[in-house]
């Protein structure tokens, strides 16, 4: 008699904790998130009917304060223009074009200790620009690189990236991109 108590509580408990790992994986649903045509990195998740997205993805500076649990992101108003000589472009045919970027930056909330310009070819192989420090904080301001020479080598979408390293960080963080397209 007392093996039976045994096994049927056995038996209980393991379909109780069962039941509860079912009820929990009920309550959000993991689920597959494109910004801007590439797929989010680090899972994106439906919780009560809310998608939850890594805010890292959004093309922002992200402060995590773990002592007050807070997260601030700072999207910055950030405007690229490329030109080759005084003529502003979006498509260029293969070969080698000479050309610079020119950025505009407003709305800027946070310090940060320098920026870059990077292009990414459609293979995913990224190139340098240009980067500088920043030793003057401000709200708005302008970046303009130097001529730059690159060969568009393939057909297809290359991406112009500014970055910017928040203060105290050790990474550049991408916040805004402008896409070329190299024709035959």
């Amino acid at each position: 008699m007392i093996k039976w108590k045994i096994v049927v509580s056995f038996t209980l408990a393991f379909f109780l904790m069962g039941s509860s790992v079912l009820f929990a994986d009920a309550a959000y649903q993991q689920v597959r998130v494109w910004i801007n045509g590439s797929e989010v990195d680090g899972g994106s998740y439906i919780i009560d009917g809310k998608t939850y997205v890594p805010l890292r993805e959004i093309d922002g500076l992200v402060d995590f304060d773990n002592d007050a649990k807070t997260v601030k992101l700072y999207k910055p108003n950030v405007h690229i223009f490329l030109f080759k000589g005084d003529t502003a472009f979006g498509n260029v045919n293969k070969g080698k074009v000479k050309f610079n970027v020119f950025t505009q930056v407003d709305n800027l909330k946070t310090d940060i200790s320098a920026v870059k310009v990077a292009i990414t070819d459609p293979s995913g192989d990224q190139k340098e620009i240009q980067s500088q420090n920043i030793s003057q904080q401000k709200d708005n301001f302008w970046f303009r690189t130097y001529d730059f020479t690159y060969n568009f080598a393939t057909t297809g979408q290359y991406t112009v990236g500014f970055y910017m390293k928040k203060s105290g960080a050790s990474d550049y963080t991408l916040v805004s991109q402008k896409v070329i397209t190299a024709l035959n």
